[in-house]
């Protein structure tokens, strides 16, 4: 009970002896405790260090001091001990939560960072470090149908090394980059070297990821020349990786002829339904489906005749209505 206060059991025992039965000798303490006399003396050797006993005669009498004379001594040293502990204790907890915080900043700064790529040349200068540092896969939205050639000439160099590590390079393109020889030719010759490539009517982006740390983004979706963000918050590059997965489960793989649907409709045939469904003019699904202009008015002529319809909106309306879309 006493041993907060530096008193042993051993010692709390004798001392209780004594204030009970005061006349108590040592012979007296081992009788009535059961111990042999040696013990009895180590206890009360104890005690007169705490100054809780005055040792008379080589220690074979002891006399108690006054309980709230020797215990009010260690019970003021107990207290101060215990407010030093405590100023210690709360020292260390603004250390630990000084820490907490640098460690949180120092985290934070890692895995949120956002660096802008100003100009096409300083995204294609990035894209070759991906490029060469990319341990297992690149992947891609290439939008827009037909690409750039001095954009391909550099990918190609690149593409190559690549695959040739070991890295798996997956591109998503929108189905209009048939109507690019350029383009096409480049897809035959990156499927053929063991790269995968599919093709889906529209992409919302250009998009690259690698290894899943790292994405690109365009600053501008409507000029890729502007330049880039490159991303590595982990929380956004698996938003995009997961984005490009949705693309890639929809999208035809490249050799392969667009599927068509239980209604007969190809893909590129059901999403320029679906512009025309929500009011888009020839000239915004042409864009959006990186078509000519020419080719998506005779797309729509052939579809609003198989629909029976009078205008282009009509023909999205009841392509809705028959659960075409």
């Amino acid at each position: 009970m006493l041993e907060a206060l530096g008193v042993e059991p051993a010692a709390e025992a004798v001392y209780r002896l004594l204030v009970n039965e005061p006349g108590f000798r040592v012979c007296d303490m081992a009788a009535h405790l059961g111990w042999d006399e040696d013990q009895v003396r180590a206890a009360l050797s104890r005690l007169a260090e705490l100054d809780l006993v005055h040792l008379e005669d080589g220690s074979r009498d002891a006399v108690p001091f006054s309980p709230d004379v020797g215990f009010g001594f260690l019970l003021s040293r107990a207290t101060a001990d215990l407010s030093r502990r405590q100023r210690q204790i709360e020292s260390a907890e603004q250390a630990v939560t000084a820490l907490s915080a640098r460690f949180n900043a120092n985290r934070a700064s890692r895995h949120e960072i956002i660096h802008r790529l100003e100009g096409l040349d300083a995204v294609r200068r990035r894209l070759e470090d991906l490029a060469a540092t990319a341990e297992q896969e690149c992947l891609s939205l290439m939008s827009g149908g037909g690409q750039l050639p001095d954009t391909m000439d550099a990918s190609q160099p690149l593409d190559r090394q690549a695959l040739e590590r070991g890295v798996r390079i997956r591109s998503i393109y929108q189905e209009s980059f048939r109507n690019d020889p350029a383009t096409l030719e480049y897809v035959r010759w990156f499927t053929g070297f063991g790269g995968e490539a599919r093709t889906v009517p529209v992409l919302p982006m250009l998009l690259v990821v690698v290894d899943r740390q790292t994405a690109l983004v365009p600053i501008d979706p409507a000029d890729g020349r502007a330049g880039a963000l490159e991303i590595r918050t982990p929380g956004v590059v698996g938003a995009l990786t997961v984005l490009f997965e949705q693309f890639w489960a929809a999208g035809t793989p490249f050799g392969e002829g667009p599927r068509r649907d239980e209604n007969d409709l190809k893909p590129q045939e059901r999403e320029l339904l679906l512009l025309l469904g929500i009011g888009c003019t020839d000239e915004v699904a042409a864009r959006r489906l990186g078509l000519s202009l020419r080719t998506v008015r005779r797309m729509s002529s052939q579809l609003m005749a198989r629909l029976g319809a009078r205008s282009r909106f009509e023909a999205g309306v009841r392509a809705a209505k028959e659960g075409w879309l």
